[in-house]
């Protein structure tokens, strides 16, 4: 509305346009609405303002010095709700609620107030100083939030006016931004976080000065928490408030570690923090949410979380997905495929049709393959398109489709749609019932390359697992060309690198011969400050490439069991994932727990 409203006020003559880019650029730097900046700068008077704009959206004017609010209007309208939207409940007639605002172009805020109450909603404009007011003297004993001995309420937070000034910040490389209005320095997390908390314990009042106070420290530990999950290569940060604790793990390499413990008063200033940031409904506690929040790291780095709170016994649970597009790894050669393996997976890559499926647990590096096949596939002669639950990159190219299964946005649908849409190659997400997977064979049997994901244990299963969702066995060996099981282990760090002595029957029992049991090097990593003590740093896949050859084709036309096809898979060529590895572990990649953990004994 911001631009909008400016330059209807240059075209009406009311301010021109270089007091509008005055007003702008004084925004960029201090934030705060327009309005307010052109009547901060003298450009306007309030009174002018809400006269124009009552005439621009058709809507009565009013002083709300003049009215009285019914104290059960605030009962409608709560505290949280009225400062988030700086709107203020002024009577209400039947099912009719009429709400004061200095912004009525805002179609969103009326319909949230619409959706939250039950109410019609009718609007009247008001200046945004009397709003504030209003909503200070009739919401009082609300406002007066931070008591003498902890926080106790979410609202200590106004993330959208919060702005930092470039002394706030010194190391570009490790500064971090969010929608263009906030930087910080998070150089030294520690005493950043250490910085916010005593902020936070000194706070004894309970005046509105103490109030915006907390705000500061608040920002500053969240982006710290953001930034040093980056710093650290996490995958996820996991924020956890309990009865009498509250903590922060985040995930690394696939493991939990505590980051941080804090004070269980600040739990719900924490999870507001993240909701404002990533545009989630603050008052809505009761109900998950799920939302994105996009940071500019330095100059060029942009990394999105991925944000969805639950709500839990003693507050809401949130998790955050780091999304790092310049840490996704999309060359096929570096993943983790041995020479043969590599070879089928890139021989049915190029066949002109037919399914190739991915399948391992929840985690296990799926999204990855998939999306490093498209990339080697993804040329200007080719029409890809995908259908992800979520898309959690974007690519230049590929046509990529969210599933939205509560508006009936369904994989099956997409995928029907993609059939009318002239595809070459498509992916879908995940084949996770029978209409899906029906059509998914359909098209891999009319000319389409389709790859897909399932959760199975290995690849010779998979076959199972598409017979028990009610494909017919001829379908099966027909479209299907290939099938690849994944599982992550993490890498040996190479800093701290050192050679371990295992016995050599354990050796044995693990899969080695007696020949290669007595000569093979095995490593393991010390510890050092570079992979923070773990010994290891980074992950690598373990791939079992299964490609469907006519006598494993045959064998599905008469019912073969998933062992049986896992034993002509291996007599013909197929690597297990234990034999997987322990090419690994004989390579110095990883260890024996690593590979231990993760498979099968074959």
């Amino acid at each position: 509305m911001a631009s909008r409203l400016g330059q209807l006020l240059v075209s009406s003559g009311i301010i021109t346009e270089e007091q509008l880019k005055e007003a702008i650029n004084l925004q960029r730097r201090e934030g705060g609405r327009l309005g307010s900046n052109l009547i901060k700068l003298g450009y306007i008077t309030e009174e002018k303002l809400i006269s124009f704009l009552s005439k621009q959206w058709g809507v009565p004017a009013i002083n709300l010095a003049d009215y009285k609010i019914d104290s059960a209007l605030l009962k409608i309208i709560p505290y949280e709700v009225a400062r988030k939207y700086r709107i203020m409940p002024v009577a209400r007639v039947g099912a009719t609620l009429t709400i004061a605002m200095s912004d009525p172009s805002n179609v969103f805020v009326i319909d949230d107030i619409k959706f939250m109450t039950g109410y019609n909603v009718e609007v009247v404009v008001a200046g945004e100083s009397a709003v504030i007011n209003a909503i200070n003297n009739y919401y009082k004993g609300k406002a007066d939030v931070v008591a003498a001995k902890g926080i106790s309420t979410q609202d200590i937070i106004k993330a959208k006016d919060y702005t930092l000034s470039e002394e706030d910040f010194k190391d570009e490389e490790h500064s971090i931004s969010f929608d263009e209005s906030l930087t910080l320095d998070v150089d030294e997390f520690d005493k950043v976080v250490g910085e916010a908390l005593d902020d936070i314990e000194v706070i004894e009042e309970t005046d509105e000065d103490a109030v915006k106070e907390v705000e500061r420290p608040i920002v500053k530990l969240v982006n710290g928490i953001l930034i040093n999950a980056i710093k650290e290569r996490a995958s996820d940060v996991h924020v956890e408030p309990y009865e009498n604790s509250f903590r922060i793990r985040q995930r690394v390499d696939g493991k939990m570690y505590t980051v941080m413990n804090l004070p269980v008063k600040i739990k719900n200033a924490v999870t507001s923090r993240i909701k404002i940031m990533a545009n989630l409904d603050i008052a809505e506690r009761r109900l998950p949410q799920d939302g994105r929040i996009k940071l500019k790291v330095g100059k060029k780095k942009e990394i999105d979380f991925r944000v969805s709170t639950v709500p839990c016994l003693f507050g809401e649970r949130t998790v955050l997905r780091l999304l790092d597009k310049s840490n996704l790894q999309v060359d096929l050669t570096k993943l983790g495929f041995d020479e043969d393996s590599l070879g089928d997976f890139m021989s049915a890559l190029n066949k002109p049709y037919g399914m190739i499926l991915v399948t391992g647990p929840t985690g296990s590096g799926k999204t990855t393959t998939l999306y490093s096949a498209l990339h080697h596939l993804n040329k200007v002669g080719v029409n890809i398109s995908t259908a992800e639950d979520p898309v959690e990159y974007n690519f230049l190219g590929i046509n990529q489709v969210q599933v939205r299964e509560e508006i009936g946005l369904t994989f099956a649908s997409a995928l029907r749609s993609f059939l009318r849409q002239d595809p070459d190659i498509i992916m879908v997400g995940e084949i996770r019932d029978f209409e899906t997977a029906e059509i998914a064979v359909k098209a891999a049997l009319t000319g389409h390359l389709v790859l897909s994901t399932l959760h199975t244990n290995d690849a010779p299963s998979t076959i199972s697992r598409l017979l028990n969702m009610g494909i017919e066995p001829f379908l099966v060996s027909a479209s299907v060309i290939l099938i690849v099981a994944q599982r992550l282990v993490r890498k040996v760090c190479a800093d701290c690198k050192m050679e371990e002595k295992v016995p050599v029957p354990a050796l044995v029992q693990l899969g080695f011969s007696e020949e290669e049991a007595g000569t093979v090097k095995i490593y393991k990593g010390k510890g050092c400050p570079v992979c923070n003590g773990s010994g290891y740093k980074g992950r690598i896949a373990l791939y079992e490439v299964m490609p469907l050859k006519e006598e494993l084709k045959e064998m599905i036309l008469e019912g073969a069991s998933a062992d049986d096809l896992k034993k002509t898979a291996v007599r013909l060529g197929m690597k297990t994932l234990r034999m997987s590895g322990l090419i690994k572990i004989k390579q110095g990649v990883t260890t024996v727990e690593e590979v231990l953990k993760v498979t099968f004994g074959d």
